[in-house]
């Protein structure tokens, strides 16, 4: 599937959990029940996916990690906060960078409705 096609599915689960479960909880809560809905779906999913970093041919796991990756294609963060700031964003941008990824989702959940709280963002390699 295409990281558009993928991008859909994803918006729209998320949308799915959002109505069920509603602002206010913590992230954890929202990836899992993402997760489990993608999951269900049959969408390989990866949670927590690790994210080295790689400086100067050195690889480096220096404890940064996507909330979940789909189809090794889709990077996906989540937020639970008031409002999204420039740090989340770059934070997406750089697990595209280094990555190599071509799309991420950033989904805020802290929003009454969840399509205000979403930003997607197109790494262009």
């Amino acid at each position: 599937m295409r990281e558009n096609e993928l991008s859909q599915i994803i918006i729209g689960k998320a949308i799915e959990v959002h109505k069920q479960l509603g602002p206010g909880l913590l992230e954890s809560a929202y990836r899992e029940c993402l997760f489990y809905e993608l999951k269900n779906i049959g969408i390989p999913v990866e949670q927590e996916k690790p994210m080295p970093i790689v400086y100067k041919e050195v690889k480096l796991d220096h404890g940064y990690r996507i909330d979940l990756l789909v189809e090794n294609k889709v990077v996906i963060e989540l937020k639970t906060v008031d409002s999204i700031i420039d740090v989340h964003e770059a934070q997406v941008l750089t697990y595209l960078k280094l990555g190599n990824y071509k799309l991420g989702l950033l989904i805020n959940f802290n929003v009454p409705i969840l399509k205000s709280g979403i930003k997607r963002f197109v790494n262009n390699l």
